[in-house]
């Protein structure tokens, strides 16, 4: 796992998916965003690191655009603006990050102490701004 922190973009898959966003054109980055969340939240088999990550990714871009969402200022997110999202995209990004921390999935087995707890962390906040708007 290319991993050096517990931030949404701190790992190899979401800052190359955070390129990718960039090299778009601003009318194709949000579609990019809901398929990632679709794919994660759609997935009844065994979600694999890569796209768990790519999901968690993607639903924080949905959740900085929340009231009491932080900013994703992170030095390997997105350069580029991302446009408005719509909000039932809020719903998505819940369900995908429940499947990151559900049964049968790689990212959630990958975290292990001491970096486990300040992870889960970050994902419940992640979680709650995207659950209460």
């Amino acid at each position: 796992m290319g991993t050096w922190g517990i931030g949404h973009f701190d790992n190899d898959e979401a800052a190359d998916f955070a390129n990718e966003l960039d090299d778009l054109p601003a009318g194709e980055r949000g579609e990019l965003i809901r398929t990632t969340l679709e794919a994660a939240a759609g997935n009844s088999g065994y979600l694999e690191a890569p796209e768990g990550m790519l999901a968690v990714a993607a639903a924080a871009l949905v959740a900085s655009q929340v009231p009491g969402g932080d900013p994703v200022d992170d030095s390997y997110g997105p350069e580029e603006p991302i446009p408005v999202l719509p909000g039932e995209l809020r719903a998505v990004a819940v369900r995908a990050i429940d499947r990151v921390l559900a049964e049968k999935s790689e990212l959630d087995e990958l975290w292990e102490a001491p970096d486990r707890p300040s992870w889960l962390s970050e994902i419940d906040r992640l979680r709650e701004v995207l659950a209460g708007a």
